[in-house]
């Protein structure tokens, strides 16, 4: 359990922020800090067992079908990056409570900072191929929140959706890559995985799978050609920069690659497309992080490089450049987390981040100077510093390797020119700044910030300095990390002088060179502008505007505006797609007989046939197409009782009564009659297009009744009883076997009852006061039979409907079917006494009964996680009381007063409010300029003077 805890703890800390955020500032940072500080103490204290050799695993079965457990493991490679994600995360929250302004939302910054950190923690930790791309998603999720923060902001916007789309195309690339790759080994367990790394390389879609998998971690890791989007995310407070380059996001995709180098590496492929992607990265990055002016820019481009560096490692893939590879993830962690809080720094205390407004900042802030030429030695590469130690083992590395065969000198030919490159932005960062003349005063003052801002920036630089005069502090560590990589431990020994060898001579000419290409920075900015400059934000806006384009000229092309082209597309798609299934059988009547047709057969399908057409042919004439649809609706429900399913019947004809009144009541808004819309061709097209379609289906249809089909209602007939306790098998099946569906079904009525009732809330339209031909509306708005009948038929629907819904689950019924006719009942009252009427007496609104019937079916759903068995999973009994007799109880009655609440409360919420939106009744004097159309709409003057209220009609002046 405690893994678990260690896991869930930073996500239930995105619950702090919100909740402490009125008590104050300093409160909500201490309480927001508190659960992964907690997380990180539970972590450490593990590290005993880790020496120990052990891994700790904790899994729980969530959904088994998907083979997806809520499974974690904590070995060496986690802990390291667990380290970073909560230890620096700890240090960026203390950091941005200074540097937020007061007025900004640090609640929500905060929640959105913790899910970063908890949706990282997550990828780490996960034992599961499945349950890692879930948090790899979440990651993408909340850093397009972290980025856009500042949402007011143009560059803000657009680079979080560059991020959110780059990052979100790779992990459906990677969703694929791992569903490959569990499919190769028949498992999506971690361990299962990485001990098949033989199988996986033999199995022929390996190359898919292994290409698929990178373009995840490629776009994650910003590596080339997905670089592009990482230096756009700047836009983020600078908080959220520090913590996304140094210890998150961007160290996603070398994770992914480093935890599943036992399975993945070992191949040509793999060598060569990690290596050279690594390569191009390293060099594209130092290069523009050489030409940029803005503080934050020149370390996003910094970023990028080294994390090629790493990615090269990674792909060399030798003992020894794994355990580079990690190492340097640690020393970069570091010292570019206190470079971009330096970077935050200097321009919270002095307004700007252009070198070219800054400049002689030692002396107004000396220390931040000396922290940030501390941290700029360790990112060069200086002697004595973290970061020479792993680019030594970087350069050893690259001299080794065969990866390009006769041409393996390039390698460590182009990783000096990387180191070069370093060493030379390194210096223009520290010296531009600090000790260069500046060329203008800054927009502030600079001063040196307050100590506790300053002090996580102090932390990291001390680590810098510290592993790089005693790298021996680190071998514990990474030790443990390299362990779960390379399959088992590994002996090694890190140490500052290795005697005078190549690498060392190549960073010598790396420091040499970098000084004096900085020196001549002003002819190598001058070269680089005989280039077209090309911004990638632009370049990729560009890019989405064309893809909507030709998204929306296609769209056009498809539909174009015009239902009937979008339902002749939608059914010759039907017919392509049926003719194939009929022209693939050797006959059409299958060995099954036929059932006998006598008159009562004979006369019910002349109805339906004479009702489908008709319903065709009157469509121009709303009220007899609706008229004759609704014999289309009763003889399919008695078409249902004919063939043995009394719960369809009873379903079909309450749905048909309730559709019906829906119909009814728009249609009193719109004009009697349609206007001529086809010509005879069109007309033509359609009857033959939709007789076609329908001989296709019929023939479907009959093909199928007349074969002997393997039908899952076997396995329903047979545990009705013993399963579900129910004689009733499909009230069984809605509200048992799978009451899941239904549960969603009922969730997304309520929600379209809730959406329809918000959209009907104010809405008011004017009655016409005739029909279509002139003809007077009754004056008589509630006839008095129409009243006489619906109070008697009140109490009798009500009995019926208890009566229905209690017997549901052995006889035809049902929470739905109970739900419809009560509603229908209760429409009907309010037809024949009026809106007001009917308030004053059922003054309750319908809203919380809809919502109130979701919340008990799906507290009786979680109510049998109590007793250790699955969501919904319904249980029965037999009970006997004196004078009452033997009787069965079932949880699913529960389950299914929830589906009645749920459909009387989502079904009175339209077809009330639907009758709401008229206006009293006007005269017909008043109404005799308008020829029976609707009023004008009401302006927002006479809006605001009626208080919500229909407006007054307008007069005869006013309508000449």
């Amino acid at each position: 359990m405690t893994l678990l805890w260690i896991a869930m703890l930073p996500l239930l800390g995105v619950l702090v922020p919100m909740l402490t955020a009125r008590r104050g500032r300093r409160f909500s940072s201490l309480a927001t800090a508190a659960l992964p500080a907690l997380a990180l103490l539970l972590m450490l204290a593990q590290w005993p067992n880790l020496a120990a050799g052990e891994a700790l695993r904790f899994s729980a079965t969530w959904l088994p079908a998907l083979d997806l457990d809520l499974a974690f493991r904590l070995d060496g490679l986690s802990l390291l990056f667990n380290l970073l994600i909560l230890g620096i995360g700890l240090l960026i929250l203390l950091y941005a409570h200074f540097y937020l302004s007061a007025e900004e939302p640090f609640g929500r910054f905060y929640a959105y900072l913790i899910l970063f950190m908890a949706s990282m923690v997550g990828i780490v930790m996960a034992d599961n191929l499945i349950l890692l791309w879930l948090y790899w998603e979440l990651t993408s999720l909340s850093s397009f929140l972290l980025i856009g923060f500042w949402s007011y902001r143009s560059d803000a916007r657009k680079g979080a959706r560059m991020a959110l789309t780059v990052t979100g195309a790779g992990g459906l690339a990677l969703l694929a890559g791992l569903l490959l790759l569990g499919d190769m080994v028949g498992s999506y367990a971690m361990d299962d995985v990485l001990a098949g790394g033989e199988v996986i390389l033999a199995d022929p879609r390996y190359p898919i799978m292994l290409v698929l998998v990178l373009l995840g971690a490629f776009t994650k890791s910003a590596q080339f050609p997905f670089q592009f989007w990482l230096p756009h995310a700047m836009a983020a407070p600078t908080p959220v920069s520090a913590y996304l380059h140094s210890a998150t996001m961007v160290k996603a995709g070398i994770f992914l690659m480093a935890r599943l180098h036992p399975a993945l590496a070992g191949s040509e492929l793999w060598t060569v497309i990690v290596s050279l992607v690594g390569t191009a990265t390293l060099l594209y990055g130092a290069w523009f992080a050489l030409l940029k002016t803005d503080l934050k820019g020149i370390l996003a481009f910094s970023t990028v490089s080294h994390l090629g560096l790493i990615t090269v490692l990674l792909g060399i893939g030798s003992p020894m450049a794994v355990l580079a590879a990690l190492f340097h993830i640690l020393n970069h962690a570091a010292f570019k987390a206190a470079l971009f809080m330096s970077a935050g720094i200097i321009d919270h205390e002095t307004g700007s981040r252009e070198l070219g407004g800054l400049g002689g900042l030692a002396r107004a802030m000396p220390v931040t100077a000396l922290l940030t030429s501390l941290a700029g030695a360790a990112m060069a590469g200086v002697p004595l510093f973290n970061g020479f130690l792993s680019k030594e083992m970087f350069f050893t590395e690259t001299l080794t390797t065969p990866v390009l065969g006769g041409l393996s000198w390039l390698l460590p030919v182009l990783a000096t020119l990387g180191g070069i490159l370093s060493v030379a932005y390194s210096l223009r960062l520290v010296h531009a700044v600090f000790f260069k003349p500046a060329r203008k005063a800054p927009p502030k003052s600079p001063h040196e910030p307050p100590w506790l801002m300053r002090a996580p920036v102090e932390l990291l630089v001390v680590i810098c300095v510290v592993v790089g005069l005693a790298p021996v502090l680190a071998e514990g560590l990474l030790g443990l990390a390299v362990q779960p990589v390379l399959g088992g431990p590994l002996d090694f020994h890190l140490a500052i002088w290795h005697g005078i060898n190549l690498p060392l001579g190549m960073s010598v000419i790396a420091l040499a060179v970098g000084v004096a290409a900085y020196w001549r920075h002003a002819e190598l900015r001058h070269f680089a502008r005989g280039f077209r400059p090309v911004d990638a934000r632009l370049v990729f806006e560009a890019a989405v505007q064309c893809l909507g384009r030709w998204a929306e000229r296609g769209l056009a092309w498809f539909d174009g505006g015009s239902l009937q082209r979008y339902m002749t597309w939608l059914l010759l798609a039907a017919l392509l797609m049926g003719g194939l299934g009929l022209a693939r059988m050797s006959g059409l009547t299958g060995e099954q007989g036929n059932q006998p047709i006598d008159g009562v057969l004979l006369l019910g399908a002349g109805l339906l046939v004479f009702g489908g057409i008709g319903t065709a042919v009157t469509h121009r004439y709303r009220l007899i197409s609706l008229l004759m649809l609704s014999v289309v609706g009763l003889v399919v429900s008695l078409t249902f009782a004919r063939f043995s399913a009394p719960d369809l019947a009873l379903t079909q004809l309450s749905v048909e009564v309730v559709t019906m009144i829906l119909l009814m009541l728009a249609l009193f808004f719109l004009p009697q009659k349609t206007p001529t819309e086809s010509s005879n061709r069109r007309n033509l097209r359609d009857v033959v297009l939709a007789g076609t379609l329908g001989l296709v289906v019929a023939s479907l249809n009959y093909a199928v009744l007349t074969r002997d089909n393997a039908a899952i209602s076997g396995f329903f007939l047979d545990n009705s009883v013993p399963g579900g306790g129910g004689h009733n098998v499909v009230n069984v099946i809605l509200v048992d076997f799978r009451g899941f569906d239904t549960l969603g079904e009922i969730t997304v009525l309520a929600l379209a009852g809730l959406a329809i009732f918000k959209l009907l809330n104010r809405l008011r339209l004017f009655m016409p006061h005739s029909d279509g031909e002139g003809r007077v509306w009754s004056p008589d708005r509630y006839p008095a039979i129409l009243t006489s009948i619906s109070m008697a038929l009140l109490p009798l629907a009500l009995l019926v409907s208890a009566f229905i819904f209690l017997r549901g689950h052995n006889q035809p019924g049902g929470g739905f079917i109970a739900g419809l006719i009560t509603a229908v009942a209760l429409i009907l009252l309010y037809m024949a006494r009026g809106v007001e009427w009917a308030q004053q007496r059922l003054d309750f609104p319908y809203q919380p009964v809809a919502i109130a019937g979701v919340g008990v079916a799906t507290l009786t759903g979680l109510g049998s996680w109590l007793f250790g068995h699955p969501f919904l999973t319904s249980a029965f009994g037999h009970f006997h009381l004196p004078l009452v007799g033997d009787f069965e109880l079932a949880t699913a009655m529960l389950f299914d007063l929830g589906v009645y609440l749920a459909v009387v409360g989502a079904t009175l919420m339209i077809l009330a409010n639907l009758g709401k939106v008229t206006t009293p009744h006007r005269p017909a004097k008043e109404e005799a300029s308008t020829d029976g159309a609707a009023a004008r709409p009401r302006s927002s003057k006479e809006e605001a003077s009626t208080d919500g209220a229909a407006v007054r009609p307008r007069s005869s002046k006013e309508t000449t």
